[in-house]
């Protein structure tokens, strides 16, 4: 039997008491056998796939409820969510959560899906019955997930080592330890050069939508070299002066300590390059369709476009799907209790704190603590809605003027107090008077239907109702989960990784403008020219690069909430020690009467350190292999 070493961690004191170097044993079969034919070939092709991250597991994926956008009552959330330890800065080196160095604490082991890669290009050539284009195909697939693998570890670990081969069996145990942390640089230019060889060999898209669906394509790896290109330009990595202690035992930087500004003009050729692709095979903004017999009203299918670019199966907008990882148990989570007796499902206990639901702009498109026309500082008090607010809140009902006047993103995103969840069953959208026997409102003081149950409730009074999808149908004592892919890439998302690219390599021009107003007409907002120049106590916000950055990084908030983005967007703007550390602020649960509810009350703390940019290896890892080191900021 042909053996390989399987890297599944990387550091080693011998080979014999090594747990994470491990050697295809003999009861197993053979890796001439897995590559005997092109089923076995294809099969061992999707081994490599299956190590993507869960991306719509809160368990597994980080950057859903590890940053500041979801919360959740602490002795739930810190008995059941690993992301509760990476929220309030409790995680440790003994054995730390989220652990994708080893595959641990619901983390992939990414060092052995990479090892899978290299085995399936060290032996894809000799698999006979295949044509050469299915070859150079599929190995094209292995590279980008080699390069894919590489970058998510390198957003989690700074520099880490590069593996372009195994080990082989005979590899020495001094051999072993030479194994060494690479400079973020050589890194990045690593991932780049294999993702720029995949992209020749992959096809612009896969020809049998029922099977191949979530497979590579051309327009995915063009597009996540944008992102990779991005965060290689992003502050975090490209000239990181608070990290230069960080340095192999040879005394070479591990970060480089100059910003090298040509960096972004590789990332805005990368973006464009993407963009185009995407839309020459048809990817383009997603936009809703009437779905019912009463049509919906202008206001709801505004908000229906942005609601279902997450939700609805492979629309247009989608670049990349993740078909192993199906948003499920995340809807349920998000979903409030809108009926009087209990329904048979256990959730609701996601929230979002009141400081991301302030984010979301008013409906002139720009800050509320920033237009002109809101009364920013009457936000908390009173104000009933009526007939003409019906679809976005229940007429009749006190609320707070937070809640009034908000762009349409903020009513697809978020679920409130007084707001109008549309779906579930009740999809009446015509100019008669919503009620609620023919609408669905959220009812979240205390007494409330949404209030209260055990653990069932929003801790915050917000929901994340974008993520739900508004055909699960529902009832007294129904509650049925409709599944979507979740989306790792969608063309909004690369517009505003162009728009960003764009304004850092040229400031302010017409095309950052065209991308971010094009995400901003879906949501029926005026251009940023018009909202800041009309509407702004910053009138000339726009003009300037640093201004634009602020908008464009606002913009991200808003448009990605809840997908994972901005766990990552903070880390590489390097503004995470003060985005993330913060009081976590809701309503007051506790009151039954709108004026009493509606005043802040601090839930939780939120704390991050400069050493939380990064994930720590598990101790006993670093004591294995010395050279390997520990991550910036959590050396022994």
């Amino acid at each position: 039997m042909k053996k390989f070493l399987i890297i599944s961690a990387l550091a080693a004191s011998s080979l014999s008491s090594c747990k994470y170097l491990d050697v295809v044993p003999d009861n197993v079969a053979t890796i001439e056998y897995a590559f005997r034919t092109p089923f076995t070939t294809e099969q061992y092709l999707f081994t490599c796939y299956s190590n993507l991250p869960a991306f719509a597991d809160i368990n597994s994926n980080p950057a859903l409820a590890g940053g500041d956008e979801m919360w959740f009552l602490k002795s739930r959330y810190a008995d059941l969510y690993r992301a509760y330890h990476l929220s309030a800065s409790n995680i440790n080196i003994v054995d730390p959560i989220f652990d994708f160095w080893k595959g641990e604490q619901g983390g992939k082991a990414l060092w052995k899906g990479i090892s899978e890669c290299n085995i399936f290009l060290e032996n894809i050539d000799g698999v006979y019955g295949l044509q050469n284009h299915q070859k150079l195909r599929m190995a094209a697939e292995a590279k980008f997930l080699r390069a894919y693998y590489h970058f998510y570890l390198l957003r989690m670990y700074g520099p880490i080592p590069i593996f372009e081969k195994n080990v082989p069996i005979y590899t020495t145990p001094e051999e072993v330890k030479a194994i060494v942390r690479q400079p973020i640089d050589k890194v990045f230019e690593f991932i780049e050069k294999t993702m720029d060889e995949a992209i020749v060999d992959l096809p612009d898209f896969v020809d049998f939508d029922v099977n191949e669906l979530g497979r590579v394509t051309k327009p995915i790896a063009l597009a996540i070299k944008a992102q990779i290109l991005v965060t290689a330009a992003s502050p975090l990595f490209n000239g990181n002066t608070e990290f230069s202690f960080y340095k192999n035992a040879s005394g070479v930087q591990l970060f480089n300590q100059t910003k090298d500004e040509s960096k972004w003009i590789k990332a805005e050729e990368a973006c464009l390059a993407a963009l185009e692709a995407s839309v020459a095979i048809g990817n383009e903004l997603n936009y809703a369709e009437q779905t019912t017999g009463n049509k919906e009203s202008p206001e709801t299918l505004t908000q229906l476009s942005f609601r279902t670019a997450i939700t609805l199966k492979w629309n247009k907008e989608i670049i990349w799907g993740s078909t192993n990882s199906r948003a499920a148990s995340i809807q349920t989570m998000s979903y409030p209790r809108l009926f009087s007796t209990a329904a048979l499902y256990y959730g609701g206990e996601a929230s979002v704190p009141m400081h991301i639901a302030d984010k979301f702009y008013t409906k002139n498109g720009v800050p509320i603590d920033e237009d002109i026309d809101f009364d920013y500082n009457g936000r908390f008090d009173l104000q009933t809605a009526v007939k003409a607010d019906q679809y976005n809140l229940q007429s009749g009902y006190q609320t707070a003027k937070v809640h009034f006047n908000r762009e349409s993103r903020f009513y697809a995103s978020l679920g409130f107090d007084g707001g109008r969840w549309y779906g579930q069953g009740r999809t009446i959208d015509d100019n008669l008077t919503l009620t609620t026997t023919t609408a669905h409102y959220v009812n979240a003081r205390s007494k409330g239907i949404a209030s209260g149950h055990a653990y069932s409730y929003s801790i915050t009074g917000y929901y994340p109702k974008k993520l739900v999808n508004h055909l699960n149908p529902a009832g007294p004592s129904l509650w049925t989960v409709q599944q979507y892919p979740w989306p790792i890439m969608r063309l909004a998302d690369l517009y505003l990784l162009y728009a960003e690219a764009s304004n850092e390599v040229k400031g302010p021009n017409e095309e950052v403008y065209k991308y971010l107003n094009l995400i901003r007409e879906r949501a029926n907002l005026p251009t940023i020219q018009d909202a800041w120049t009309n509407h702004s106590r910053n009138p000339g916000k726009f003009l300037s690069k640093d201004g634009l950055r602020e908008i464009i990084h606002r913009e991200r908030t808003i448009e990605l909430a809840f997908e994972g983005s901005r766990f990552w967007d903070v880390r590489r703007w390097k503004t995470a020690q003060t985005e993330f550390n913060r009081n976590i602020v809701g309503w007051d649960l506790s009151q039954e009467a709108a004026s009493a509810y509606y005043r802040q009350v601090v839930i939780d703390k939120k704390t991050f350190q400069q050493k939380d940019y990064f994930f720590p290896v598990e101790e006993s890892e670093v004591l294995k292999n010395r050279a390997i080191m520990q991550s910036p900021g959590w050396q022994l």
